[in-house]
């Protein structure tokens, strides 16, 4: 494993955990998000291409979008 990919890897271990600990739901999808931006930019390290496009994708873009679209939907049903 090189420095970079050990890097990656502990930038992931603490984004998960960030997502994890924080309390608000929207700083939540935020977090997540972040943590599938880096996952992406670690599979890449690991000449994954087709993974870190998929985990682009889906993880930093459409589950932190669907987690704040049921969040706004939520909101609105409660007034």
């Amino acid at each position: 494993m090189t420095a970079i990919q050990c890097a990656l890897f502990v930038l992931v271990a603490a984004g998960g955990g960030a997502a994890v600990l924080v309390r608000s739901p929207r700083e939540q999808a935020f977090f997540v998000s972040l943590n599938g931006a880096v996952l992406s930019l670690f599979f890449m390290s690991l000449e994954a291409p087709d993974v870190a496009l998929a985990e682009l994708a889906v993880g930093s873009a459409a589950i932190p979008l669907m987690i704040l679209v049921a969040l706004a939907h939520i909101e609105r049903r409660r007034q």
